[in-house]
């Protein structure tokens, strides 16, 4: 559905596959059910493995094939990419305003929370 369930920001000198580890270290503790998570090329190699065995879950990679040419939408890619766009829509996260991670993280939860509301107050 592309709905948050955990956020973590991080500093940029922080690369992705470590920063995957802080979401899904903290992810894991609040649902021990889950049992396939999607990701990229780039979270690829250890991370897979780390995953396999500290969480008994699966990390699918999702992969473009290198005879792809252009632009094509990739399976289960295009939920991540639809709820940053839905993210952007808030003014406050268009831009890097903020000066602490926490904040930031904030500003994505309330974001989140408004999108969730205006869904459930258009359905009932």
């Amino acid at each position: 559905m592309g709905l948050l369930m955990w956020v973590v920001v991080h500093p940029a000198n922080l690369q992705d596959r470590d920063g995957a580890l802080l979401v899904l270290s903290k992810l894991w503790g609040a649902f021990p059910r889950l049992q396939l998570i999607w990701a990229d090329g780039g979270y690829a190699g250890t991370l897979v493995e780390w995953v396999m065995t500290q969480l008994c879950c699966t990390l699918l990679i999702v992969k473009r094939t290198d005879k792809t040419v252009g632009f094509k939408v990739l399976p289960r890619r295009w939920v991540v990419e639809r709820t940053f766009a839905w993210l952007n829509c808030s003014r406050r996260l268009s831009k890097d305003y903020e000066e602490l991670p926490e904040v930031s993280e904030a500003f994505i939860y309330a974001a989140m929370v408004r999108l969730m509301v205006r869904r459930l107050a258009r359905n009932s």
